[in-house]
Parts: structure tokens; sequence; C-alpha cells
């Protein structure tokens, strides 16, 4: 095998799974390009980026010294990268009112009084 790390090489994509897609090097040689290297941001669908037979440029990332199992990308071929979305955030309460645990401190007693009624009234049942 005369691939290094770091090799920029053409392939074939052989073969799709939910994990990934498999690229054929050469007659003897597959490599793996895991769904996160396919391209920068989220992969929902493998099959909406790459087909069967596409023929598409990948670069070795990774070679498994023993199992000789080599790992590629697409994605560090890319020029530009995807910013993954600002995400805002969402609060169950309104933030701007600041009573933090201060309900619960204030609900507390009643509902210890009412889990007190409800075991008195089943040890009374009995």
């Amino acid at each position: 095998m005369n691939y290094q790390i770091g090799n920029i090489i053409e392939g074939t994509v052989t073969g799709i799974q939910p994990y990934g897609a498999f690229v054929s090097l050469d007659k003897e040689t597959q490599g793996l390009i895991h769904v996160s290297e396919i391209q920068s941001g989220f992969t929902k669908n493998i099959h909406e980026v790459l087909q069967i037979g596409q023929k598409i440029r990948v670069q070795i990332i990774d070679i498994d010294e023993y199992s000789q199992k080599i790992s590629l990308s697409r994605r560090t071929l890319e020029s530009s990268f995807v910013q993954p979305p600002f995400k805002r955030k969402r609060y169950f309460t309104n933030k701007n009112k600041r009573i933090g645990f201060r309900t619960i401190g204030e609900a507390l007693p009643v509902w210890v009084k009412e889990a007190k009624e409800m075991l008195e009234k089943e040890n009374s049942n009995r």
C-alpha cells in the first residue's frame, strides 16, 4: 500500500451506509468517509450528497497500522465551511422576572402539608 496521510486522491463511491460512504481508491483498496467527514455542517441523509458510482476527490486523514483501514474526508477539501446556525436560548420561564427557585420555596410547605394529609388519609382507611 503506497498511500500516506494527507494524500488527496480521486475515488469512486462503492457503497453508502447510515454511518458513512465506502470509496474505492484502486482495484484493491477501499476507504471509508465517516458521515461527519462528508461535508461541513450536519449531514442528515448521505444519499442527498453522494451516489454510488460517483467519482469524488478525498483526502486521507488516517491509516490504521494494524488493520490497514483508511479513513477519508471530503470536508477537509472544502474551501469554505458552513457555520452552525446560532441557537437562541429558550427559557422555561421569563428570564427577566429573576424569580429562580423562590416559587418552589413558597410552594414547598403547601406540598408537604398536602402529602401529609394524603398519607394520614391512607393510613386511616386501612
